[in-house]
């Protein structure tokens, strides 16, 4: 199978892979395909293997200066995922606009009344299900950020500390300062380490004075691409770093 073939059958079945392009110095122009669960192909350089899995949870295209020579990594795999618990207004807003994002998102909760495509006609995907079920369903990768939306801790609970246990990039929670509090407190009573605590961001959104639904929503997505890019989300003209991360 050629490396052409092996790309398209990559995009066929939706794996994942980083694609080096070595574009100076030795090995110029040798390529070498490293897919997700390890598998390569190519005849570039064994050592930009170790560099797949840092580029591919970055999920950016960028170029990799290395001793001796550089080269273009392409990631190539489906978009990532936003995955909801709670179908709630905001749930419709972050839908809508992860759409235009390109990115695939999923809504679930146990309450069927809720979960439907008149209220949430933006998802891609509608689970009717508990948290432990639905995040059983879904997966959650380093390719997908979890939103949680209930203000129920029946829902909210279990979703996160389920959240807590999968590779998401990023994990969030709707609510107030003193919720955020009193959940927390819940979790640790729950078992979760305070370690973990760390990883969810809640009141989750960066504060743009959010005041409506599609607001926060914005706030909401607004974090989450700042968390995948590793950004702090401030204001450009504060900024120290280049405007656009690193890509093609």
């Amino acid at each position: 199978m050629t490396l052409v073939e092996r790309l398209a059958s990559l995009a066929e079945s939706g794996g994942r892979g980083v694609l080096f392009t070595v574009v100076a110095g030795d090995g110029v122009g040798t390529k070498l395909l490293v897919v997700e669960d390890g598998e390569t192909a190519g005849d570039g350089p064994a050592e930009l293997v170790e560099h797949a899995d840092e580029i591919q949870r970055g999920g950016r295209n960028r170029l990799l200066e290395l001793e001796g020579r550089t080269a273009f990594a392409e990631v190539y795999g489906p978009p990532p995922r936003l995955f909801v618990y709670g179908a709630v207004d905001t749930a419709e807003a972050l839908c809508r606009g992860a759409k235009l994002l390109g990115w695939t998102s999923i809504v679930a909760d146990a309450r069927a009344a809720f979960a439907t495509t008149e209220r949430i006609p933006s998802a891609d995907e509608l689970i009717v299900a508990w948290p432990d079920e639905a995040l059983a369903q879904v997966a959650p990768d380093h390719q997908t950020a979890v939103v949680v939306l209930t203000h129920d801790d029946k829902f909210d609970h279990p979703a996160l500390r389920g959240a807590l246990e999968t590779d998401a990039f990023y994990i969030g929670a709707l609510g107030s300062r003193r919720n955020q509090a009193r959940r927390r407190e819940r979790l640790l009573q729950g078992g979760v380490d305070e370690a973990s605590l760390e990883r969810i961001s809640g009141p989750c959104g960066l504060d743009v004075g959010a005041d409506t639904q599609s607001e926060t929503a914005l706030a909401i997505l607004a974090e989450i691409i700042a968390v995948r890019a590793g950004r702090s989300g401030g204001t450009l003209r504060e900024a120290k770093q280049r405007i656009h991360v690193e890509q093609s």
